[in-house]
Order: C-alpha cells, then sequence, then structure tokens
C-alpha cells in the first residue's frame, strides 16, 4: 500500500498545532487549499472519534471520512467511508510532537487503487499526485499556524 508523507515545523505549540488542523468552516479555508466545503455529518457538532464528515476537495470530488482516532494535542486519523471510485481505500494520521521552535507536525496518508489489475500504474501516479498534495497541504497549515485570524480563532474557541 503506497505512503506519502510530509513533516514542517510550525511556530506554535503542539496543543495550538492541532487545534489549527481541525478548524472549520472559514477558519479552514484561510490555511487548507484541499478543501472547498467539509462538514460534519449525523448532527455531530465537534470532532471525535467515530465523527463523519464530508468533504468536497477543489477539483469537485467528495469524499465522506470518519475519525478512527482523535488525541488531542498529539495525533488524529481517519479513514474514507466513501470517496472517489479509484480509491479501494484511503487513511491519512496527522501527529504533532513538541520540537526546537514550535511542534513538529507530520502528515501521513496510505492509499489503494483500483481496479485490482490497473493499481500497480494508479498507484505510482497516485503517489506522486498525492504527495503534491500533502505537501501543498502542509505548507498551508504551516501559514495557517502563523496567521494571526487563524491563531485569534483558535484561542477563541480553546
Amino acid at each position: 500500500m503506497p505512503v506519502v508523507e510530509s513533516s514542517i515545523v510550525v511556530p506554535v505549540d503542539p496543543a495550538t498545532a492541532f487545534a489549527v488542523s481541525q478548524t472549520t468552516g472559514a477558519t479552514r479555508l484561510r490555511w487548507d487549499p484541499f478543501v472547498r466545503r467539509q462538514r460534519f455529518l449525523d448532527d455531530a457538532v465537534a470532532p471525535a472519534r467515530g465523527v463523519r464528515t464530508l468533504t468536497r476537495h477543489t477539483s469537485g470530488l467528495t469524499m465522506v471520512s470518519e475519525y478512527v482516532s482523535y488525541a488531542p494535542p498529539t495525533n488524529v486519523g481517519m479513514r474514507m467511508v466513501t470517496g472517489p471510485w479509484f480509491f479501494a481505500n484511503l487513511a491519512g494520521g496527522w501527529r504533532f510532537k513538541p520540537a526546537d521552535g514550535g511542534t513538529l507536525a507530520t502528515w501521513k496518508y496510505s492509499f489503494a487503487c483500483r481496479p485490482a489489475w490497473l493499481a500497480p500504474l494508479a498507484e505510482r501516479i497516485g503517489a506522486r499526485v498525492l504527495q503534491r498534495e500533502i505537501d501543498r497541504r502542509i505548507a498551508g497549515f504551516a501559514r495557517g499556524c502563523a496567521d494571526p485570524v487563524v491563531l485569534a480563532e483558535v484561542r477563541a474557541g480553546a
């Protein structure tokens, strides 16, 4: 199963970095280049293990994902429940740990493609595409961790 990963040190403590990663609405859209729209499902109002979200990518693709772990301020994990036809599965995990100058944020995605006969080629292409996406996304996250508007929103909600 292919895995893509990206890490960056952000100039905030782990709790703040974790909170930025879990922002929603307009605050999320300020930093996350991946998300066009995102909302909780099943009457959920906050992230937690078992909570599902509907996410629309900037390309228009949609995915329902579920939190499989939620452990502030150190990690969060999600898995795709339904999504683009070409993914047999997709999962992601974000980890946050203290580092010199702030927090080391590491984001990792694993996936498998279908149909099986095309998977070897599709997964090589997918790894390149997802690597670009995760690198852009973590760079946006770093901008969010330095954005006074995002930080004010996170601190107001703490």
